[in-house]
This record gives C-alpha cells, structure tokens and sequence, in this order.
C-alpha cells in the first residue's frame, strides 16, 4: 500500500480531478467547514496527501494550528512546495499508531484514508483518542454504490477509472486498485454504525457524485 501511494504521488491531484470532474476541491472545502475546530485549537488531518484539506483548514481557520500527517512520504514533499504550506505543520506518520497524545486535538479531519487501512475499527479507535471530547471528525471516502444505478456505475468504475489511470497517469495498475476497493469497502451506515460502537455520536453523512464518494461526520462523547 505505502508503494502505491508513494507513486502515484505526482499525478495524485490530477487525476483526482478528473475522477471527479472537478468535484474533489470543492468536497475538501466542505470537510473543512464542518469540521469548525474553535480559536487557538488543534486540527489534524489525516492521510493529507499532498494537503489539499489541510491547506484549506489553514487558510479558512488562521487562529488554528493545522497538522497534516500521512505515511507516504513522496505526498508530503508534494504538500510542502504548495502555495500556503508554511502555515501547516506536516507529519509522518502512520493512522494506525498515531504519535500524538490522547486528547490532543480539537477536529480530525482525513481523505480517502479508511478503505486503504487494514484495521479499520483500530485505526478509528486511534482517531477517538487523539480527539478531545466533543471534538468532531470529518471522513470523506469512497464508497460502492448502491440502488438502481449500481449497476451502470460499476460498470463505469470497473472500466472508466483503470482507463483514466492508464491515459492520464500512465499507470493501469494502481487504479485498478483504486476501483477494487472503492467496490469493497464499507457502506456509509457499517462506517457510521463503527463509529457509534467506538463512542462518537451526531453521526451524519451526504453522498456525493452518484453514490460513489462520501463526506461522513461524527461528534466525539
């Protein structure tokens, strides 16, 4: 999984925009509004990538102090050089075992991190106890679709996505990942009904583009 990411990391907001048809940028802002950490607090965003959350958090909550943190290291020389990067701190680390104190931080933030995780209850469990009580965490992810649609939409993912990589990133393969696990993964209610056995609550969630992303959110007890 780390190798993956480490090369695809070049090509990774490009192709995120044309997956989404220009739809990512505009999710990322949303994540970052509903998260709303207070003045003078702490917001960590997971799996940040080459940080398009975590700059957004920065520029719209200057009071706050904004970590981005993942494990592949090539996406976070890609965050660095952005317009605006100096106002995080960026972190390597792993969501699994998080090198943070419990209850260190106001909101979590994170995308497309738990489809990709081997230990999903482990890694959410991580997230409660960094996270203060009341804090809030905001998961945008992938989904599989679901209703009348689901058939033409995998169809669209099965075919559509692996051949975007192909043409747009020159790389088939991981793409066909990208597919595979978006099919594979957990709905929005198994995530949300995971949550609630941790011990978060106002839990809520909207799907986006056809079923097949998700912005999920929930309250920390």
């Amino acid at each position: 999984m780390h190798g993956i990411f480490q090369k695809i990391a070049g090509y990774y907001d490009r192709m995120n925009f044309v997956m989404t048809l220009g739809r990512h940028a505009r999710w990322c802002r949303e994540v970052a509004v509903r998260a709303a950490p207070p003045s003078g607090g702490r917001l960590l965003d997971l799996a940040t990538g080459t940080g398009v959350i975590a700059l957004e958090a920065a520029r719209r909550y200057p009071g706050v102090s904004v970590t981005g943190a993942d494990f592949a290291e090539q996406m976070l020389e890609r965050a660095k050089v952005k317009p605006g990067a100096e106002a995080v701190r960026w972190e390597h680390a792993d969501a699994a075992r998080l090198p943070f104190e419990n209850e260190s931080f106001d909101a979590i933030t994170e995308g497309y991190l738990l489809r990709n995780v081997d230990d999903l209850d482990g890694v959410l469990r991580e997230q409660h106890r960094v996270l203060k009580p009341g804090g809030r965490v905001v998961i945008l992810e992938t989904c599989p679709p679901s209703g009348p649609i689901k058939p033409v939409v995998d169809w669209g993912m099965r075919t559509v996505v692996p051949l975007l990589g192909q043409v747009v990133a020159r790389d088939r393969s991981s793409y066909t990942y990208l597919e595979s696990s978006t099919r594979a993964f957990e709905s929005p209610q198994q995530v949300a009904d995971l949550l609630r056995r941790i011990g978060f609550h106002d839990i809520g969630w909207h799907t986006r583009f056809f079923g097949t992303n998700v912005i999920l959110w929930a309250t920390r007890s």
